[in-house]
C-alpha cells in the first residue's frame, strides 16, 4: 500500500505499536498525536494492558504484537516502533517479523549514550517500574549490566496511575515523581552522566528532569525523531 515513490498512502513513516490504555494522553506523551512534528501510524494491540507488559512481561501477547506489526507494514509504515520501553523483550521477535526496521524501545539508546559521554561518566535509566525491569529487559537493548536504575515506583501518582491505567492524571503530582526519582537516581551514582527516560509516558516531564539535574535526557521522542529522519532524510 505505497504510493507512487515508495511512501505511505497515510503520509506516516513511522508506525506505532501502541498498548491499549485509557490513562490520559498528555501533550508529550507518545501516544498523543500533536506529540510529533511527523504524522505517524498507531495501531493498538488489543488485550495488551500496561500491567499486562510492564508487571506481568507482557505474557502471551507477543503473536499479537507481531501480527500488529504486520498490519503496520501492510498500511505501509517504513519502520516501526513502540510505546512502552519493556517490549525490548520482544526487540528479535519483532524485528525479524517484518520487512522494516525496528525499535521497540527507548531502552535501546543506553549503549550509544554511554560512548558519548565524557570519561567517567555513564548513563542511566528512570524507569516506571524497577520491579519489573529485568537483566533480561537491558540484555534485549544492548544495555549494560550494572546500568543506574532509577524509579518513579512507589511515588504518589504516576506509576500508579499508568499502570493501574485509571482514568485520571494529577499531572503535577506526576511530574514532581519524575523529578524526584531522577535527584535520587543522581545522588546515588555521582558518575551519573546522562539520563534514558525508559516509559514513554515520561516524556512530557523531559525539561522538567533535565532542569532539576542538570544532565541531558534522551527518551523515546530522541530516539524516534532520529528514527524518522533516517525513514525520510531531509530535502536540500
Amino acid at each position: 500500500m505505497k504510493a507512487k515513490g515508495g511512501k505511505s498512502i497515510y503520509g506516516a513513516a513511522v508506525g506505532i505499536l501502541m498498548l491499549e490504555a485509557r490513562f490520559p494522553r498528555i501533550p508529550g506523551d507518545m501516544g498523543n498525536a500533536t506529540t510529533w512534528d511527523f504524522p505517524v501510524h498507531y495501531k493498538v494491540v488489543r488485550g495488551a494492558s500496561p500491567d499486562l507488559v510492564v508487571r506481568r512481561g507482557g505474557e502471551g501477547t507477543l503473536d499479537a504484537f507481531i501480527d500488529a506489526a504486520r498490519e503496520l507494514v501492510a498500511d505501509g509504515v517504513d519502520g516501526i516502533t513502540t510505546n512502552c520501553g519493556f517490549l525490548a523483550l520482544f526487540q528479535q521477535q519483532i524485528a525479524a517479523a517484518v520487512p522494516v526496521p525496528v525499535v521497540t524501545s527507548s531502552l535501546m539508546q543506553v549503549e550509544m549514550v554511554n560512548k558519548i559521554l565524557p570519561a567517567g561518566k555513564r548513563a542511566g535509566i528512570l524507569t516506571i517500574n524497577a520491579s519489573s525491569l529485568t537483566p533480561a529487559h537491558l540484555e534485549s537493548a544492548s544495555a549494560p549490566d550494572g546500568t543506574p536504575i532509577g524509579t518513579t515506583e512507589g511515588g504518589r501518582e504516576f506509576t500508579r496511575a499508568i499502570l493501574d491505567n485509571e482514568l485520571e492524571l494529577d499531572v503535577e503530582l506526576a511530574r514532581q515523581d519524575n523529578v524526584e526519582a531522577a535527584l535520587a537516581m543522581q545522588t546515588a551514582n555521582p558518575d551519573l552522566g546522562a539520563i534514558v527516560l525508559e516509559c514513554t509516558n515520561m516524556e512530557p516531564y523531559a525539561a522538567d528532569i533535565s532542569a532539576a539535574t542538570g544532565l541531558p535526557i534522551f527518551s523515546i521522542q530522541t530516539l524516534v525523531n532520529w528514527f524518522q529522519r533516517s525513514l525520510v532524510p531531509q530535502t536540500y
